[in-house]
């Protein structure tokens, strides 16, 4: 174990593949949990998780001594494994490929926690490509809208 104390907030959000509405409700807070624990097993603290029908939103404090790519396969992994385990979907479910991850100062964590938080509200507003899009410009990022997202062939 190392004697790094370093926390990185990030907030990461990542779509169903083809931004299908797969998650359900009566599920989602299992699925959150299930999620949770896997972030909490590779030593990181959760600090605020919610998803809508097509996406998730985890924003979490992490420890330096992992890669946020190895991270993510792990979570999206592990987790569409357990949602087909647990047999909550009547079709194949898989997550989209690649993710965002977007980091935070320590005295933005409130705002991003409640951001999470308040995800139904924020989409009676605004469409997840359009919140996704606002994430990617907000944070300077370039991006190829032919690569955010593959809709279904």
């Amino acid at each position: 174990m190392s004697n790094s104390y370093t926390q990185i907030h990030i907030q990461f959000v990542f779509a169903v593949k083809y931004r299908a509405a797969l998650i359900n409700n009566e599920w989602k807070e299992r699925l959150h949990q299930y999620i949770t624990g896997i972030f909490q097993e590779n030593k990181h603290k959760m600090l605020q998780i919610n998803s809508m029908p097509d996406h998730i939103h985890i924003f979490i404090g992490m420890r330096p001594h992992q890669s946020i790519f190895s991270l993510i396969q792990n979570v999206k992994t592990e987790s569409s494994k357990w949602i087909k385990d647990q047999k909550f979907c009547n079709q194949p479910f898989a997550w989209q490929e690649g993710y965002g991850a977007f980091s935070y100062s320590k005295n933005q964590v409130p705002d991003v926690v409640r951001y999470v938080k308040n995800q139904p509200e924020h989409h009676k507003k605004m469409t997840f490509l359009d919140e996704y899009r606002k994430l990617l410009t907000l944070f300077d990022i370039e991006w190829d809208e032919r690569c955010i997202f593959k809709e279904l062939e």
